[in-house]
Order: C-alpha cells, then sequence, then structure tokens
C-alpha cells in the first residue's frame, strides 16, 4: 500500500534492448500526486522509451513498475489508459476531420441505447473544456486549432479518461511564448488539483518554471533525482551529459569578410514583401521573430522553393557553383528520410559527385556517410542504421551531414536546435561556427533567443512579414523582443 509520502507510481530497475542495443539500464523514476517531475537527458538518454512502457507501447525486459503501491503490467495502451496514465505527445494525437468533443471521448465514446450520445459527449466535452479555461468549444473542428489548443485537447482527452498520472512529452516545441505561458497555467492547475505530472523538455528555463522534482536520465541510466530547488541548472547539465558544457555558443571570432549574398526587395504574397540584406564571407547571420513572421517561407524562397517569388537573390560569382544548401525546421518530415539509412540521406543531395557516369558506388557512398558520422560525432551502429531509429539530435546531425558534405558556400539552417539537447545543441553550434570560420556563409533562423545573441554577428528581425530591424553583436535581448513583438 502507498502511504502519504511514497509516490503514487514508481519504476525500479528497468531495462530494454533493441537489436542488441541497452536503451534503458536499471533506470528508475519516481512521480508524486500534486507534483510535477522534470525528465532531463540528452536525445538517445532514453526518455522515450521510457514514456513508451508508462504509455503501453513498450514492455520493459526486466524492471518493476509500482502504481498506488501494487505491482502493475502495462502491457497495452488501453491498460495505461485503464491504470489513469495519459500522454501529450509533442507531435499532436488528433484527428483533424473530428470535432474537439469527438476527439476527447475517441477511446470511449458515452453510449446510449446502442448509439452515441451526442448530447451527453457535448455536455462533458465542455466541462472538461471548461475546467481548462480553454478558449474554444466541444463543436469546433479539430483541424481548426491551432498547436497550443491541440496540446490542450490532448491534456482534455487525458481528464476524460480519468488519468491522475500526466506526461508532457516536449509540449512546448513548437508554441510561442504566450501559449507556453497558457501552457504552464494549465499544468500548475492540474498539479494543485492533485494529479502526478512527468515534464520532458530540453529547456531548462522551463523545467525550474514548471518542475517541483527532476530525474536525469544518461545513456540509459539513472544518475541523479531529487528537488529542483536544491539543484541549480550547471548542476544538471554535468548530471546529464557527465561532463560541463564550458562553451554552449562556441562562436569563433571572425572579420566578416566580401559580399557573399545579396537579397534584393524578395517578396511572396502573404508570406513577406521587400526583404534585402546581405550576407558576408565569415559571417553567421541571425534572423529572429515571432510565429508568423515569415521567416520560414523567407529561407524557402531564398532556397529557390516557391515559384511565386519576386526579386532578387544573387550569390558571389566565385560561390554559385557551391550554392546554398538548406536545413528545415522540422527534420523529420523535410530534413530526412526517416526509413533511408544514413547513408542513403547523405548520399541523396550528392548524387553528381557520387554518381558522376550514371551509377552510384556503394563503397563511395558508405565512406561519405562514415566520413561525416565522425565529422560530427553521430551516435550510431553503422552508416547502415536507418535514420528513425536515432535520437532527434543525432537525426539532425544527418541533416547536417547530408549539405555540409556537398560543400555549399550559404548553409541556411531553420531552428536548427529545435528539440535536441543541450549537448547536441553545443555541437551543432560548433559545426555552424567553423563552417563560417572557414569563409563560408549561415543565416540562422531561431526562436531562442540566447541562440541568436550567442551565435550571431549580425541579426536581423521580422515582424507580419517585414524586416523591422537591424542588430550588431551585443545587442540585448529586450530590445530584439521589442522589435518583434512592436512593443
Amino acid at each position: 500500500m502507498r502511504t502519504v509520502s511514497s509516490p503514487l507510481l514508481s519504476l525500479t530497475g528497468i531495462r530494454k534492448s533493441f537489436g542488441g542495443v541497452r536503451a534503458l539500464d536499471d533506470a528508475a523514476l519516481e512521480l508524486h500526486l500534486g507534483s510535477v517531475t522534470a525528465l532531463i537527458g540528452e536525445n538517445g538518454a532514453g526518455k522515450s522509451t521510457l514514456v513508451k512502457i508508462l504509455s503501453g507501447v513498450h514492455q520493459p525486459d526486466a524492471g518493476d513498475i509500482h502504481l498506488d503501491g501494487n505491482a502493475v503490467r502495462i502491457a497495452h495502451p488501453k491498460v495505461a489508459r485503464a491504470l489513469g496514465i495519459g500522454v501529450v505527445h509533442q507531435e499532436c494525437q488528433v484527428f483533424d476531420n473530428l470535432s474537439v468533443g469527438e476527439n476527447l471521448f475517441v477511446n470511449a465514446q458515452p453510449m446510449r441505447r446502442g448509439a452515441v450520445d451526442w448530447r451527453a459527449l457535448r455536455s462533458r466535452a465542455t466541462a472538461l473544456l471548461r475546467e481548462l479555461d480553454a478558449d474554444f468549444d466541444a463543436d469546433m473542428p479539430a483541424g481548426r486549432l491551432s498547436i497550443a489548443q491541440k496540446h490542450v485537447v490532448q491534456i482534455a482527452r487525458a481528464l476524460a479518461d480519468e488519468s491522475r498520472v500526466l506526461i508532457l512529452d516536449e509540449p512546448t516545441a513548437s508554441l510561442s511564448q504566450r501559449e507556453c505561458a497558457e501552457l504552464f497555467r494549465i499544468v500548475r492547475k492540474l498539479r494543485d488539483a492533485g494529479r502526478a505530472l512527468l515534464f520532458i523538455s530540453h529547456k531548462f528555463e522551463e523545467i525550474f518554471e514548471i518542475a517541483d522534482r527532476y530525474a536525469v536520465f544518461r545513456d540509459g541510466v539513472s544518475v541523479a533525482s531529487g528537488l529542483l530547488r536544491e539543484s541549480s541548472r550547471d548542476e544538471l547539465i554535468r548530471q546529464m551529459v557527465g561532463r560541463p558544457i564550458d562553451r554552449l555558443f562556441p562562436k569563433v571570432e571572425t572579420t566578416p569578410g566580401a559580399e557573399l549574398l545579396r537579397v534584393e526587395n524578395l517578396s511572396l504574397p502573404h508570406a513577406f514583401e521587400n526583404i534585402s540584406f546581405t550576407l558576408r564571407r565569415g559571417e553567421i547571420l541571425g534572423v529572429y521573430g515571432l510565429v508568423g513572421a515569415g521567416r520560414t517561407e523567407l529561407a524557402e524562397a531564398i532556397f529557390g522553393l516557391p515559384k511565386n517569388v519576386s526579386g532578387l537573390v544573387r550569390l558571389a560569382p566565385e560561390a554559385e557553383a557551391a550554392g546554398i544548401a538548406l536545413v528545415p525546421e522540422d527534420r523529420q518530415s523535410q530534413g530526412a528520410i526517416l526509413p533511408f539509412s544514413i547513408t542513403a540521406n547523405v548520399a541523396l543531395p550528392n548524387l553528381t559527385a557520387l554518381a558522376p557516369r550514371g551509377w552510384c558506388d556503394a563503397r563511395r557512398e558508405a565512406g561519405l556517410a562514415r566520413e561525416w558520422i565522425e565529422k560530427l560525432s553521430i551516435k550510431a551502429r553503422a552508416p547502415e542504421q536507418v535514420v528513425s531509429s536515432l535520437s532527434g539530435g543525432n537525426q539532425q546531425k544527418v541533416v547536417l551531414a547530408k549539405w555540409l558534405a556537398r560543400q555549399p558556400a550559404v548553409l541556411i539552417l531553420d531552428e536548427p536546435t529545435k528539440g535536441i539537447d543541450v549537448g547536441a545543441k553545443a555541437a551543432v553550434h560548433a559545426v555552424m561556427s567553423e563552417f563560417a570560420a572557414r569563409g563560408n556563409g549561415v543565416i540562422m533562423i531561431s526562436s531562442e533567443l540566447p541562440e541568436i545573441l550567442g551565435m550571431s554577428d549580425r541579426m536581423l528581425v521580422m515582424r507580419r512579414g517585414r524586416l523591422c530591424g537591424e542588430f550588431a553583436r551585443g545587442v540585448t535581448s529586450e530590445a530584439l523582443l521589442r522589435a518583434a513583438s512592436d512593443a
């Protein structure tokens, strides 16, 4: 039986392997009622595997799970829901073609005389949304909701399933600051109502704002846990990566050289208008703005994706052959082909060099992949490993590798460290800095102010599709925020 001070949910000695690779090794975790526990670890530390075990997707090879002091076996997602364990996924598990109310009760619809009781469904859905102070109603089509609102739908669905344990897996990755604040208001309300919450995030400012406790995983092993008020950011990083990270922003100081890229009066209907700027050799140009400012659309236009763009994009003549590369924001749907191997992904943009006579040399392809696995310290068993089996940070390195192998003159990075851990961030930043120091140019789009301030030689700010400011290195975060928000 569980005592007042004992955890609601505990896992001890959890082990899980996939194809001979151990994802979890003697992992442990405790969740308490009325408390938010942050699960911290690098990409590949075992966090996702643990979530899948708790949600019934995977079963552990060894170890014990106790709920309310009783041993349980979570053999299926239905069992997890029956035990009161709910998950809010980063990639929203919401059916766009259904109404909000239908989404809330997709696991168990209220029935009357053998048919769905629509009046009861709508009434109960409305009550749940009111409990969370949602700004939309039960009849709204889910496809019209923002990502933040879809997260609220997932939380409300967990409440409909009477969940006492709620797992929030990277819920803020695609949210604005205002949306994050609203989500945290709901999380605090659930905590104060006595639920046990597990919060997974790579953002330490969020962890210290919303969590009470923490658990650190490293290489599938539980290495530390405790109360957040008794720890610090530097201590958590040291526990997480096994070493201090002295330089999260390892910017190599350079003197920008000759003009490399010129953009003049670039416009795309309904996205941005009259954008003009230059990029010089050896320069990292940061582009900052709020969600909807048009930054991603600008990156795609410079790369040449949309057809109805007007204006001019001009590379220095000696750089035309090397060209421009784009690392997109969404590595999983745009940056990499997940079912393909590392070798195949790295080869795709480089087929002209790898197959000059029209057929590919498998040995050259594998050699190129091995070269970049070593250069970027990609954690993989072999070049033949499929990208979907890699952690998020290593997937991002594969996307970087495929374009760096092409040796472009200009590298455009759209949210290059989104959803990856602090160790992988430092590695990506080092790659960017070294690339620019060799006389190339980098355009870095980021929503993270510390990244913009720490890595940029010069900064542009976009607001509602227009450039509204240019700033030199050393500008304050307040100045960038004011420019981006017109405050």
